[in-house]
């Protein structure tokens, strides 16, 4: 296939060929590529960023107080220390953790800004990846070729978050704004503002409002779970002090993610009394004679939908001072000064932020294509947590739902260097997951009860109930799976 550069009267060229593509220079794509280059240096690698800087996520929100929802020693990359002090840091140090991070490692040289890929189109009998692209700003398109095609997305839209249909939202006078797009002009300062959700978006976005707000109230339908902890970690400053930022690193980040894996194994197990000790933690932090079964006692269970931290116990503290304030009722129609709520209460407002969710987006809605015939991702199931049931040399890279989103990732790309070094030494161009026997029983394959996952899950990859296709939750059941156990399988077939 040729791209014609100037008319009919110039030769078309071949497009350009490369091993890897990544698609995306976010947190998972930045990691996946540090490992893909560290095992595979003489392979030509190359990462699409459809935006005009890296960082993904991280630059893309703005909002007031956005911060990482799991501690910054998983969330941060095993192989780049976190010298930070904040325990959950915010959106501006991760950002720079991530810049720093690609270009002390050279990632950045790979990254090819402003290139959005439309389409990718597998071709059995040439055993390479066809990738439509098109400049961000400009619109000119460009074809590129790859043996292997990795998509680290993530699984969200970018360009517009969930916001569903008020009554009377145009009659609203005020300013109503979504947080995955904040805008930069607004000045919420001596403002009432109305906070719409629940979430982990609603709880970061809350206490930081608070600060030079009027008054900020969070309407909630259903309360979550929210756990204070200290901002802090005193543990991790002795060990930087003893073994330098390296060792300490190391060690906290081992601390911490069994810490994780604890607490979502005894959500689990035992949710009545998870239950009961998140209720108690969040009563001793509020007002005497609060109503914390109204406001902050869900009606389903620990992590059947994902906790929500509070470093500091912020949000409570905000609510203490009478600064914030919580409503848990649903709305019945917007007003030209705020809300009424189906209790009849009036809330008046400013500004209306919907902290309401995310529109889900597998791939990045990369058209996709094997021999012709277009994937639709609800048939494929997913292979070890990253490889899809019938697309060769394609990897989609997804994070923990119930602990650092960036411990899976970092499995995830040590597995895809172990496969290709397995490749390489058999001389294999082409792994396929072909499910075989016994035949699945399959659930979505982002098992979290959350709304903007429920929304789409026909749209979504499957996962099965057995190994391995079973997408685990349990980090160190993955570092069996993915780092030790053999790349030859008979439900993955190489040629």
């Amino acid at each position: 296939m040729g791209v014609e550069t100037d008319g009919a009267t110039k030769p078309s060229q071949a497009p350009e060929h490369l091993d890897v593509l990544i698609v995306g220079a976010g947190v998972s794509g930045l990691g996946a590529a540090y490992h893909l280059r560290r095992d595979h240096s003489g392979r030509r690698i190359a990462i699409l960023e459809a935006r005009d800087t890296l960082g993904g996520t991280w630059d893309l929100f703005r909002y007031p107080g956005v911060r990482a929802d799991t501690d910054m020693h998983t969330f941060g990359y095993a192989f780049a220390p976190w010298r930070g002090e904040a325990r959950l840091a915010d959106g501006a140090e991760i950002l720079a953790y991530l810049r720093a991070t690609a270009a002390d490692l050279g990632l950045d040289r790979a990254i090819r800004l402003r290139t959005r890929v439309l389409g990718a189109a597998w071709s059995s009998a040439r055993s390479r990846w066809t990738v439509e692209t098109a400049d961000s700003g400009t619109g000119e398109r460009r074809t590129l070729t790859c043996a292997w095609l990795v998509c680290a997305t993530g699984y969200f839209r970018y360009d517009e978050g969930h916001t569903p249909y008020f009554e009377g939202s145009e009659k609203f006078r005020g300013r109503i704004v979504h947080p995955q797009h904040w805008p930069a002009d607004l000045d919420h300062a001596g403002k009432r503002v109305v906070v719409i959700g629940s979430g982990a978006t609603a709880v970061t976005l809350v206490p930081a409002l608070a600060d030079t707000a009027a008054h900020v109230t969070m309407l909630q339908r259903t309360p979550s779970y929210i756990l204070a902890i200290p901002a802090r970690d005193r543990v991790v400053a002795a060990l930087r002090r003893a073994f330098g930022d390296r060792r300490a690193h190391t060690v906290a980040r081992t601390l911490y993610l069994l810490r994780q894996q604890a607490l979502w194994l005894f959500c689990q197990r035992f949710p009545a009394v998870a239950r009961w000790f998140i209720r108690r933690c969040t009563a001793r932090r509020l007002p005497a004679g609060y109503p914390v079964d109204l406001h902050f006692n869900p009606p389903y269970g620990p992590w059947d939908q994902r906790l929500c931290l509070a470093p500091g116990g912020d949000l409570f503290a905000a609510i203490s001072r009478g600064t914030a304030s919580v409503r848990t009722d649903t709305i019945a129609t917007f007003t030209e000064d705020g809300l009424l709520l189906a209790s009849g209460e009036r809330l008046a407002a400013d500004i209306i932020v919907t902290a309401t969710g995310l529109n889900v987006e597998a791939l990045g809605d990369v058209r996709v294509t094997v021999d012709d015939t277009p994937v639709n991702l609800a048939d494929t199931v997913v292979y070890k947590g990253l490889l899809l049931s019938g697309v060769p040399n394609l990897a989609y890279l997804v994070g923990y739902t119930h602990a650092s989103w960036t411990l899976r990732i970092g499995l995830s790309g040590e597995y895809l260097s172990r496969l290709l070094t397995h490749m390489d030494a058999h001389g294999h161009t082409t792994a396929r997951p072909e499910v075989g026997d016994p035949p699945l029983t399959t659930r979505p394959f982002l098992d979290l009860a959350a709304g903007y996952l429920t929304r789409v899950v026909p749209a979504l990859p499957r996962q099965g109930d057995r190994a391995p296709w079973r997408t685990s939750t349990d980090y160190l059941g993955d570092v069996r799976l993915l780092r030790h156990q053999p790349i030859e399988n008979n439900e993955l077939r190489m040629s």
